[in-house]
């Protein structure tokens, strides 16, 4: 540590040193600063940026959308889809979209998504409970903890 110094002073050691003279803090009374390599930091910086970045895991959506009329076979043909968007690792939305007198009538939408819930039960969990925004009703459901997907059949080679 080299302590209080006039900022020539400090310039020359770095000179000397080879390093830079980098202002940490000018706020502070007096201005703090430190001698570094500037280019190296700068590298390492980037460095942990990048591997960070690499650690993330990005958590995208599916939408699967609906009609409060939609039939109960597309219901099940839909809510397969849904777990195998789970099983892909992705969080799923849900949604029934009212159009002209269907708006009379949101409870029907709200036992279609109530229904599906029922039907992932073990399989999903509601992160966001069904919500009216607009002339769109919305959930969104997420993969359960403990729930492995069941393993995807090899198709047998066809025999002739």
């Amino acid at each position: 540590m080299l302590g209080v110094m006039p900022p020539i002073r400090a310039l020359e050691i770095a000179r000397e040193r080879d390093l830079d003279l980098v202002e940490v803090s000018p706020n502070a009374m007096p201005p703090v600063c430190k001698l570094m390599d500037y280019g190296r930091f700068k590298y390492e910086q980037a460095k942990k940026e990048n591997e960070a970045r690499k650690n993330q895991k990005a958590i995208s959506f599916k939408e699967i959308r609906m009609s409060p009329r939609t039939d109960e076979h597309d219901v099940g043909v839909k809510t397969r889809k849904i777990q195998e968007f789970l099983a892909d690792g992705f969080k799923v939305r849900v949604s029934v979209r009212f159009r002209g007198p269907d708006m009379r009538h949101p409870d029907i939408g709200r036992k279609l998504l109530e229904g599906i819930v029922e039907d992932l039960k073990g399989v999903a969990t509601i992160e966001r409970p069904p919500v009216m925004e607009g002339r769109i009703m919305s959930m969104t459901v997420s993969r359960a903890p403990g729930w492995e997907p069941p393993k995807k059949q090899q198709a047998a080679p066809a025999s002739g």
